[in-house]
């Protein structure tokens, strides 16, 4: 970043700001300057002289700003932020969680007062926090030497005093315990806890250990213990008086900060007398330089500045990918001798925006060492800043890959196969652990060419245990399986000749038969159970289907064939549609329905609750509305005479597709007269009692399972074969993904988050799920925003009451649903794009997800706050939750999600607790491979012959040279593709992808191309080998196979008497001359090709 830095320095008032901290201390106030500019110019003046520095911000937001700026562009810089204390008893059981707070903040202290050269962040909440003096905490601070005179006694008193917890086991920094004479401490100023050990009043001796494995370190002379409180639990100072002379403070937004701390004043008076006035704050940090950085020139209290300095600034145009008008700003730049510099995230990204500029004709140039600059050329490096700004008298204008491409990244994808989709399995980078179906896990390194027999090869290098190598030629890298253990666990590399990885297959192997049993019933089932084919699509069908408004998704289309031709099968279907929320499975769903329904069938659509019930309803009605079949509902907001009267419709087979809860599984109520296909929407909403009732309810009947996280059994079900799986992992058109915030609770948030929705006429999901409090909830709601029009929604509401409310808010009645997770699995609002989730900590990370689902299902960019009470100490579950939330914000992860929360959950495996040693043992993809011939050995099948894969064995150069591809990734690809080539067609495909992509082939990759082509025609008359011996060509079959007497006879008049049997075993022998033995690949074609009767 020192490029920024470099450029920012052309600027005089970034220069001059440099030069006043550079001299004596003094005030200094800098106005005109904000946003990243106002980083940029402190981190330079930073990066010139590093001294300590401490930034107080007028709340969370403005220091996440700071943070993520100064991170980025001072990666070397120490940067912390000083955390607010609770005031509360020490003493007192379940205070631990505030003890690591106050050790991160006297950590900080201390560092100051060895005067590091940190950056400290503060909110003013925490920087205007009284606490010890600098010499109350080098007093307090508890020396400890080897062979001091100290009674135990005394030291736990101390250490009580110092404000350290009294433990059975030490764990965390600010904790200590005893056993007879050891006395364990973990220090907040030390990276590993202290064993103390005393002979009578005597230190005898000290050393540091693990406090994982509790094993010593190394032994210590000295050691010092930092205070956690003050003795008297109550300092006098404040945290400012540690930065000295060197230190240099900035006050962010001085009014801000004032207006914080009258604030303050009026919130907490208790709170207050622990806290310094603004004037007590710019006193203490007197000593050394006080820099105010505000946006507006104005007089502040108690600062008397010694040096005025003024920026002259505009923040950069939001681009937001419009393309037209950044190129014209560019130009408009250019033209007038402005010095342009674009921070492109990373170096890849930098070259993407400079061939983007070169395209249109923008002169563009990639920054990579440190003081390089261009003139009349706009300047792409790597690097971020939160935004970009214009520097009008010193011509620099700088933007960022957020002002270019807005905040979203998104992803392009391919298409895959089911299989890929589901096992992203087959990128083998260097590095990766792989394994090899004879020698178990090992890591590959990359591919190596060698030399044998004069001739030379590509092999995939193998690491294993014992420094073992294994060199696997390319044309077998099928071999090769990626493992899959449990995530960030490293596998233990078996060691080659040794049984340790038999041993490892024989265990999986065990643990996969009890799995295969319980399969194995659930295969025989639906094997036996006779279900109805229903008849193929007719003009009817095709009808219903053009009546959809909108474009099907190609997963959409693939989804609907795969369902289609399920229910056209005599087997019962039993399939899983993964979708995510929003991706248009009810479609599919629906045009399933209408197959079953003209087919003279009921289907029956179960969903978990009486909402999602109603909703189902009327998609179905509206999309149903020019066609014959009937749909109806049984739910709580329907009478029950009218639900009496449905279910009697039902048993007359009046009513085509009923749609209800579980109530419609009971069987005693509910009567169909010809049901034959039933679909289970939100599948991951019903228990296991209610899933056996659905088990015996749908015996027979084709079965459609729609979710978008679908729970670990059931991925498991499909993965292993016993389900079938549709995925849509396509949005539809227009879609963005939802704007995601994992952010701590502020009313200011909160106010911000609804006024920036209600003014562009949308309306807001707030999810508060205490019913208790939600009324107060609403009245806080009211003050924050009194011209907004709330409704409440809750379980315990009547049903009448809960429905209105529903479409009342759906028909845009009101501005905020105020509600509980009784959403979750709600009605569609178009218009719904920004959603609050109070206390999100204390959802599953499947609910979090539904949630998010029911906002952004329009074109138009939608919110979503995940938000946590102030100060609260997240449980790692909940932050795992809530970070998952915030990476998986992409459309469609709604597959990832599930995986996350498996691993989350600590099953770590696919299969449940108890299997996951065994897939950490040989890999997933192993795994899911015997299982697969467990299944088949139960069945009494015959284990499938391992397919004859043909070799050639030609002396050769056939291989991808360096000169023509060198990098390890886009060999192994190309190899693979290579290995998986079956036709000529898909050959000559190939040869044009290389040409295109790395040019001309040179001889040796021409040569490997037509060794697969000699592989191709080997295959198709199924040809062991092709080999070249001595002076002769062998041609090996399988036992007792022999070739077409048409083949014989074209060879015949090629070769005449110079072909026979060969010596041993099944096959010919082709006896070469000269000229065929030296063009030996021409010659292995034209047999070949004989041979196949091409």
């Amino acid at each position: 970043m020192n490029t920024l830095f470099s450029v920012l320095r052309a600027d005089g008032s970034v220069r001059r700001l440099a030069d006043v901290l550079a001299s004596a201390p003094q005030q200094t106030l800098a106005h005109g300057v904000a946003g990243s500019l106002k980083h940029a110019a402190v981190a330079a003046a930073y990066d010139d002289a590093p001294r300590p520095l401490a930034i107080v911000t007028s709340g969370r937001e403005a220091l996440r700003a700071w943070q993520e700026d100064l991170t980025s562009i001072l990666p070397e810089a120490d940067v912390y932020e000083l955390p607010e204390l609770d005031h509360i008893d020490f003493a007192a059981p379940g205070a631990a969680k505030s003890l690591e707070r106050s050790a991160q903040r006297m950590n900080i202290l201390a560092r100051l007062l060895r005067h590091e050269p940190i950056i400290v962040l503060a909110d003013i909440g925490a920087a205007a926090q009284k606490g010890l003096s600098t010499a109350e905490f080098s007093r307090a601070a508890l020396s400890l030497r080897l062979g001091e005179s100290l009674p135990r006694e005394t030291l736990l008193e101390r250490l009580s005093v110092l404000g350290y917890e009294h433990v059975s086991e030490v764990e965390h920094a600010g904790q200590f315990s005893v056993r007879g004479g050891i006395v364990d401490i973990f220090p907040i100023n030390a990276l590993s806890p202290i064993r103390v050990e005393f002979f009578d009043a005597e230190i005898d001796s000290m050393r540091e250990y693990d406090p994982l494995t509790k094993r010593s370190i190394k032994n210590i002379g000295t050691a010092s213990v930092m205070p956690l409180r003050a003795a008297d639990d109550e300092g006098e100072a404040c945290f400012l008086t540690y930065l000295g002379a060197e230190g240099v403070t900035v006050f962010d937004e001085p009014s801000r900060l004032i207006k914080a701390l009258h604030d303050a004043v009026q919130e907490d008076e208790v709170r207050v007398a622990r806290s310094f006035s603004w004037e007590d704050m710019v006193a203490a940090g007197a000593a050394g330089h006080e820099l105010f950085a505000a946006l507006m020139s104005r007089a502040f209290p108690a600062c008397v500045p010694a040096a005025l300095i003024g920026f002259h600034m505009v923040p950069m145009t939001a681009f937001q990918r419009q393309f037209t008008l950044l190129e014209s700003e560019l130009r408009r730049y250019l033209a007038g001798g402005t010095q342009v510099l674009v921070l492109a995230g990373g170096g890849e990204r930098a070259n993407v925006v400079r061939d983007m500029l070169m395209g249109w004709k923008i002169p563009a140039v990639t920054l990579r060492r440190e003081g390089e600059t261009a003139k009349d050329t706009v300047a792409v490096t790597s690097g971020t800043l939160r935004s970009g700004f214009e520097l009008g008298e010193a011509q620099i204008a700088v933007l960022t890959e957020q002002d270019i491409f807005g905040r979203h990244k998104a992803k392009l994808r391919r298409t895959a196969s089911a299989g890929e989709r589901i096992r992203h399995f087959r990128e083998i980078a260097p590095g990766d652990y792989v394994v090899h179906a004879a020698h178990g896990i090992g890591k590959y390194l990359g591919v190596e060419t060698l030399e044998i027999a004069g001739v030379h090869r590509d092999y995939l290098r193998i690491l294993y245990g014992g420094d073992d190598k294994l060199f696997v030629p390319t044309d077998q890298v099928g071999l090769l399986q990626k493992y899959i253990g449990s995530e960030g666990a490293v596998p233990r590399l078996h060691r080659m000749g040794t049984a340790d990885w038999a041993r490892a297959r024989a265990k999986a192997q065990k643990s996969v038969e009890d799995i295969a049993d319980k399969l194995l019933e659930i295969y025989a089932q639906r094997q036996l159970a006779k279900g109805h084919a229903f008849t193929p699509d007719d003009a009817m069908q095709h009808e219903f289907e053009e009546a959809f408004p909108y474009e099907e998704t190609e997963d959409q289309l693939r989804a609907i064939a795969e369902i289609k031709r399920d229910m056209e099968s005599g087997k019962p279907m039993d399939r899983l549609l993964c979708g995510d929320v929003g991706f248009g499975k009810t479609e599919v769903a629906v045009r399933a329905a209408f197959k079953a329904a003209m087919d003279g069938f009921q289907v029956a659509v179960l969903v978990p609750t009486t909402v999602l019930a109603q909703q189902h309803y009327q998609t179905f009605v509206a999309r149903f509305a020019d066609f014959a079949p009937k749909v109806d509902v049984v739910c709580r907001f329907r009478s029950a005479r009218e639900q009496a009267a449905t279910l009697h419709e039902v048993e007359r087979g009046r009513v085509d597709i009923l749609i209800g809860t579980h109530a419609i599984l009971n069987r005693r109520r509910v009567r169909f007269r010809n049901l034959g296909l039933l679909i289970v929407d939100e599948e991951q909403r019903f228990g296991v009692t209610q899933k056996e009732r659905i088990k015996e309810f749908a015996a027979g009947v084709d079965v459609l399972t729609l979710s978008a996280t679908p729970i670990p059994r059931t991925l498991h079900m499909s993965l292993a074969g016993a389900r079938d799986m549709s995925i849509i992992e396509t949005p539809p058109a227009d879609r963005l993904p939802v704007q995601s915030y994992v952010v701590e609770s502020s009313d200011g948030m909160m106010r911000g988050a609804i006024e920036r929705e209600l003014a562009r006429g949308g309306q807001i999901y707030f999810i508060y799920n205490r019913v208790e409090s939600i009324d107060r909830m609403r009245e806080h709601l009211l003050q924050l925003i009194p011209h907004a029009r709330i409704a409440s929604a809750h379980g315990q509401m009547n049903e009448d009451i809960l429905e209105q409310v529903m479409m009342d808010f759906y028909e845009g009645h009101y501005d905020i649903l105020l509600a509980t997770s009784i959403i979750e699995n709600g009605i569609d609002v178009a218009n719904a794009n920004t959603i609050i989730i109070y206390d999100a900590d204390r959802f599953g990370l499947s609910q979090l997800y539904q949630m998010r689902g029911r906002v952004g299902r329009s074109a138009k960019m939608a919110f979503a706050y995940f938000t946590y009470r102030r100060d609260k100490v997240l449980s790692e579950t909940a932050e795992k939750r809530l970070q998952a939330m915030k990476e998986f914000a992409q459309l469609g992860s709604g597959f990832k999600i599930a995986m996350r929360d498996l691993e989350i959950r600590g099953a770590g495996s696919l299969l449940g607790a108890q299997q996951h040693g065994h897939i950490a043992g040989v890999g997933f993809e192993m795994y899911v491979k015997l299982l697969e011939e467990a299944v088949a050995r139960k069945r009494g099948e015959a284990p499938a012959p391992p397919p004859v894969e043909t070799v050639i064995d030609l002396p050769v150069e056939a291989y991808l040279d360096g000169g023509y591809i060198d990098d390890a990734m886009h060999k192994i690809e190309i190899y693979q593709k290579i290995a998986a080539v079956r036709t000529n067609g898909e050959l000559d495909a190939l040869l044009d992808e290389l040409i295109d992509r790395f040019g001309e082939p040179t001889k040796p990759v021409l040569a490997l191309l037509d060794i697969a082509r000699v592989k191709n025609y080997a295959r198709s008359f199924g040809a062991r080998s092709i080999a070249a011996k001595g002076e002769a060509l062998d041609i090996v079959l399988p036992e007792g196979a022999k070739l077409p007497l048409s083949a014989l006879m074209r060879l015949d008049r090629a070769f005449g008497r110079r072909i026979g049997p060969l010596p041993e075993g099944d096959g010919y022998r082709i006896l070469l001359q000269s000229k065929e033995r030296k063009d030996i690949l021409d010659t292995a074609l034209e047999v070949v090709q004989m041979a196949s009767g091409e």
